[in-house]
């Protein structure tokens, strides 16, 4: 039997290291001169006291902090988690695969993880190159280190964009997405997830905006049956007629399979159906409520558009701007269960039509989307700043969730939920009050009832704030979600497609012992 193969075996050796005392600037050029996405920080032992990563650089620029004179002690994550050359590759995978890195420290003497900081530096290996050794395993070998819901587990490589949750973080490409949602409207962004790059003159802006102005119209053949998927039911579910209405529009414009077409011809189908959801989903709604739906403007960008195809009349600037910051700010967010949906059955050739269907159809439950409108349920069943704190004592100490708080990734404060706070203080109203003093509780309850376990507000929480101020009902807090996260989607189809293999995992099997004999059927 092969002997299995360590760290050791893996590693890289020299490794490319900083000191504390260095400027950022200087370690980032040395970066760039050896082409490795990290530099391990190291003492005058050459003991490992940290690591400085190109997350790390994002992180700096983001603060407006000037690399050239910003130390990289300052910057660097201290005492980080190490591994020992003779750990076997596998198990190293096993166990650090949950914690976010890209690149380990390698010490002399380490274990696993954990307190090797400090030790003498001898090499630094990826998890891109534990993950390839531990995929070649047998997969009975490998099932029962797989965690469940493949938490932590690496499935893909993408450029389009990442979540760090232990650091608060989240990025579209090279660009910290709430810096982008501050500062580009979301064309801009659209175009960045789309070409890999934001727009840098007005006439490109203006040129991609265009496209899609000319691809927002229903056309005849899908406007025709809209109010048939309108009013069918005697509860009105809008993800549920999106779904329909994206199914009869790929088919009416004859979307192909993704294995027979070329990228052109997939990135148009793209562009397509991203423009035209919004407009699916006003419509929708409004043949729903015995209202005929309303054209969409060339005059208005996407988010004022959006609210006037859905409300009837021109939005508030400061309306139109909230929304928009809200869209951007839900455009992408790694590989969650919806996204994953939409790479999984791009993987298998199928049109790009079919893959979005798919990705809504997992939105649509209740532990993915759904979330903005129950948080604001939750503020009116409170009511008042009085009740707040002994209906969250209620609740904590029944074991129930907090709507709005908590997020499967994030480990500290969810900066779209941070960015929409702002939203929402800036557009003012009772409901934002009410807000800010259940959130202050929230903290003060949980340290109290169930110390250690610090809850921070998520995306959802102050969104359905900011959403209803602006006029949307509730109904369609997720499906607005679904609109702005269309383009994320789209923009995982054409890299799954450029690039395709079929994703096609093993499964372990724990039923009774194979094979047993067919009983007979008794008399």
């Amino acid at each position: 039997m092969a002997t299995e193969r360590t760290v050791g075996d893996l590693m890289s050796h020299p490794v490319v290291t900083a000191q504390p005392a260095e400027t950022v600037a200087f370690a980032a050029q040395r970066m760039r001169e050896h082409r490795v996405g990290s530099v391990v920080v190291i003492d005058h032992d050459d003991r490992a006291i940290g690591i400085l990563t190109e997350r790390d650089m994002i992180r700096l620029a983001a603060a407006g902090s000037d690399a050239s004179t910003a130390k990289v002690s300052e910057w660097m994550t201290a005492d980080p988690d190490t591994i020992g050359p003779g750990v076997e590759a596998r198990a190293a995978f096993a166990s650090l695969s949950e914690r976010g890195y890209r690149h380990i420290p390698v010490v002399d003497g380490g274990a696993v993880t954990g307190q090797n900081a400090g030790q003498k530096l001898v090499g630094i290996v990826s998890m891109r190159d534990l993950m390839r050794v531990a995929m070649i395993q047998p997969a009975d070998a490998q099932a029962h280190e797989v965690p469940k819901g493949l938490e932590g587990v690496v499935v893909a490589d993408t450029s389009v964009g990442d979540v760090r949750g232990l650091e608060g973080f989240y990025h579209y490409r090279q660009y910290n997405a709430v810096e982008l949602a501050k500062s580009r409207p979301i064309e801009d962004v659209w175009h960045l997830m789309f070409e890999g790059r934001l727009p840098t003159t007005t006439a490109e802006r203006e040129s991609f905006a265009g496209g899609i102005r000319a691809r927002r119209v229903i056309p005849p053949a899908v406007a025709g049956v809209l109010p048939a998927i309108a009013i069918a039911g005697e509860v009105f579910v809008p993800l549920a007629a999106l779904r329909t209405a994206l199914s009869q529009y790929g088919a009416a414009l004859g979307f192909r399979p993704s294995h027979d077409i070329d990228a052109g011809t997939l990135r148009d189908n793209a562009m397509s159906t991203c423009a035209v959801v919004p407009t699916l989903i006003c419509a929708l709604w409004r043949l729903r409520r015995g209202l005929d739906p309303i054209a969409p403007r060339d005059d208005l960008g996407y988010a004022a558009n959006y609210l006037y195809m859905m409300q009837g009349e021109v939005p508030q600037a400061e309306h139109a701007v909230a929304v928009e910051k809200y869209l951007i700010s839900t455009v992408d967010h790694g590989f969650n269960a919806s996204t994953f949906t939409a790479r999984v059955i791009t993987s298998t050739g199928a049109d790009l039509g079919a893959a979005v269907v798919g990705a809504i159809g997992a939105l649509s439950g209740p532990l993915h989307g759904g979330a903005p409108s129950r948080a604001l349920q939750m503020l009116d069943e409170i009511g008042t700043a009085d009740r707040a704190e002994p209906w969250l004592r209620a609740a904590v100490e029944r074991g129930d969730r907090l709507m709005g708080f908590g997020h499967r990734v994030y480990k500290t404060d969810d900066p779209r939920s941070l960015m929409l706070r702002d939203v929402a203080d800036s557009l003012g109203g009772d409901k934002m009050e009410l807000a800010r003093h259940i959130e202050a509780t929230a903290v003060k309850v949980l340290d109290e009832l169930k110390p250690g376990r610090r809850l921070y507000t998520n995306v959802e929480f102050y969104a359905g704030i900011v959403m209803d101020r602006c006029g949307i009902p509730r109904e369609l807090f997720t499906p607005t979600f679904a609109a702005s996260r269309t383009i994320g989607w789209c923009a995982h189809i054409l890299e799954q497609a450029a690039d395709n293999r079929l994703i096609r995992p093993s499964a372990q099997y724990v039923g009774p012992p194979p094979p047993q004999p067919v009983p007979p059927i008794s008399t």
